[in-house]
């Protein structure tokens, strides 16, 4: 399978615009979702590694540990098909307060030799109402065969100042149907929103979501929502420090390590395209990240490692380093589509996750 996809599909594709190609993947798994007993069985299949135990997180039950980053189905359209493809979980978004088109095409760039991908997307979407909207016609939370994650961001007409309010914003529109929340403020590809990670921003930031999620919590019939920060692998150790003194404080239930990269890793200073690199290059800062943060915590913050996961190999190297799941997106684009199947066996096997 590996050969078919690398040897003979992946060439194909990449011969096409990668916008094109992602729009028709999105509009392959809609088409496979609307075929219940193929998903079934495809679930079946890939989303439970033999002899296997559910991994308890943030009060959730992951089917395996491996999940879809952010950033793939960001209109929140094809998520549910993503089980059977092997994902544990999915990450839908980036989603924005307003809905917004994003940066001006071209805005992805793929480059095969390093396995790496730039992209300037800028958050597309349809914005939070819309998605709350499509989202309450879709599988709701006990009833769907995957939890699912909303990654939230700061719309690009917001100001820095009110950027506590535009996430709240999209935090009451969006908890009802989340099984946890992603506080995105670190994509390169929106103007100023990295700077959301200094510690005055950020605590007033985090402060603002907990108050939201706390009073979303004692509504009747509601639960509490657990919030995940993702992080940029630009900072500087002290700035991280930063960071997760704000995490701890304000009781954040996890981190994603990490966003993409703004900088070009020795090899490929010639990519001049701006934006978020990710793929192969990004693995070893990534990977540091989570070692620095799982000793900082003394492993009491779940992490979620993401960055760079182009075979089973790195993916075992985050769980080695402290994280307790991994999410890939880029590598599924250089490996195919039975990737995730792939990695979730191999990481129960090496985490023997069995009764």
């Amino acid at each position: 399978m590996d050969f078919l996809y690398e040897k003979l599909l992946r060439p194909l594709l990449f011969k096409c615009n990668p916008e094109a190609i992602h729009d028709q993947t999105i509009s392959a798994l809609r088409l496979l979702e609307a075929i219940p007993f193929a998903t079934r069985l495809l679930e079946r299949i890939n989303l439970r590694p033999p002899g296997s135990k559910p991994v308890r997180l943030f009060g959730l039950d992951f089917p395996n540990r491996v999940g879809l980053a952010a950033g793939y189905d960001k209109h929140a359209q094809a998520w549910p098909a993503m089980a059977a493809l092997g994902f544990g979980h999915a990450e839908i978004g980036t989603i924005t307060l307003h809905g917004q088109d994003g940066n001006p095409r071209p805005r992805v760039f793929r480059h095969p030799p390093a396995e790496a991908i730039v992209n300037r997307y800028g958050f597309p979407n349809p914005g939070a109402d819309v998605v709350a909207r499509r989202l309450a016609q879709a599988p709701g939370k006990g009833v769907r065969s995957i939890p699912l994650g909303i990654n939230i961001g700061k719309s690009k007409v917001t100001p820095l100042e009110n950027a506590a309010k535009d996430y709240t914003g999209s935090f009451r529109l969006l908890a009802d149907y989340a099984d946890f929340v992603v506080v995105n403020i670190s994509s390169p590809n929106t103007q100023n929103l990295r700077d959301l990670q200094g510690r005055a921003l950020l605590d007033n930031l985090l402060g603002s979501l907990r108050d939201t999620a706390r009073d979303h919590a004692a509504k009747p019939g509601a639960k509490p929502v657990p919030i995940l920060l993702k992080i940029a692998p630009d900072l500087t150790f002290p700035q991280l420090d930063d960071v997760l003194e704000s995490v701890c404080a304000h009781g954040l239930d996890g981190i994603i390590a990490t966003n993409t990269t703004i900088s070009r890793p020795p090899g490929l200073e010639h990519l001049e395209s701006p934006g978020g690199l990710s793929g192969r290059p990004l693995l070893e800062k990534s990977l540091s990240f989570v070692r620095y943060i799982a000793r900082s915590t003394q492993g009491r913050l779940p992490i979620i490692g993401s960055g760079g996961i182009c075979d089973v190999e790195a993916a075992a190297r985050f769980m080695d380093e402290g994280a307790s799941l991994v999410q890939l997106y880029t590598g599924m684009i250089y490996r195919g589509p039975w990737f995730p199947a792939k990695v979730a066996r191999a990481l129960a096997w090496h985490h023997r996750d069995f009764p």
